[in-house]
C-alpha cells in the first residue's frame, strides 16, 4: 500500500473562502471498492478505530503535558467503541478532542479551537480518476497559530504529526479492506 504526500482535495472544505494557514499537509491512500459500500461516516468511524496503539501511548503523554498548560485534552473515554457506533458525524457533535465542524457527501471536519492555535483535520473520500471501484482516502491536517505559544507548541509536536497522519491512513485503510474482506 502506497501512502503519498498530496495537496489539500481542490474541492475540500478546507478549502472554502481561501483561508490562511501558518500549517498544511495531505496525505493520501487508495483502497479497492467494487460494491461502493463505504462512505464518508465509515471512514470516520475507522478513523477513531484504526490507531496504532503507538499513536494511543503519544496521545496519553501529550494529554498528562498539556494540560499542565490548561489545553485541551480528549478526557477519558470509557466505552469507546460503543461512543464510535452512536456518533453520527453530525456538525457540533464531539469524540474526545474533536469537534465535527463541517461535513459532506465525501468529507468530514473535525478539529478543535484552544486558546494556542485552532486545528481541522479533513477526511475527504473520492472516486479515483481511473476506476469507479477504486476510492482516494485523503487525511488533510491545517493549523492556524493563535499566539506565540502555538508555533513553540507545534515545534515538537510537528515531527510526531508527519509520523501519526500516515500511519493512521494506512491503518484506516487496512480497516477498510479487512471490512470489505468480511474478516
Amino acid at each position: 500500500m502506497i501512502i503519498e504526500r498530496t495537496d489539500i482535495p481542490s474541492l475540500s472544505l478546507l478549502n472554502q473562502n481561501v483561508p490562511h494557514y501558518d500549517y498544511a499537509d495531505s496525505f493520501q491512500g487508495d483502497f479497492s471498492d467494487k460494491l461502493q459500500k463505504i462512505d464518508i461516516t465509515d471512514i470516520g468511524r475507522l478513523f477513531f478505530l484504526s490507531g496504532p496503539k503507538w499513536i494511543e501511548v503519544l496521545f496519553s503523554i501529550r494529554n498528562k503535558i498539556v494540560a499542565l498548560f490548561g489545553l485541551k485534552t480528549s478526557g477519558k473515554i470509557d466505552d469507546r467503541q460503543k461512543m464510535i457506533e452512536n456518533f453520527k458525524f453530525e456538525k457540533g457533535e464531539r469524540l474526545g478532542l474533536f469537534k465535527v465542524y463541517d461535513t459532506s457527501i465525501h468529507e468530514i471536519i473535525l478539529g478543535e479551537d484552544d486558546k494556542h492555535l485552532n486545528f481541522r483535520v479533513s477526511l475527504y473520500l473520492d472516486e479515483s480518476s481511473e476506476s469507479k471501484s477504486v476510492k482516494k482516502l485523503t487525511i488533510s491536517t491545517t493549523v492556524k497559530f493563535n499566539n506565540w505559544f502555538g508555533r513553540l507548541y507545534f515545534l515538537p509536536v510537528r515531527p510526531f504529526h508527519n509520523l501519526i497522519v500516515p500511519a493512521m491512513l494506512k491503518s484506516v485503510i487496512i480497516n477498510v479492506e479487512r471490512n470489505l474482506d468480511g474478516k
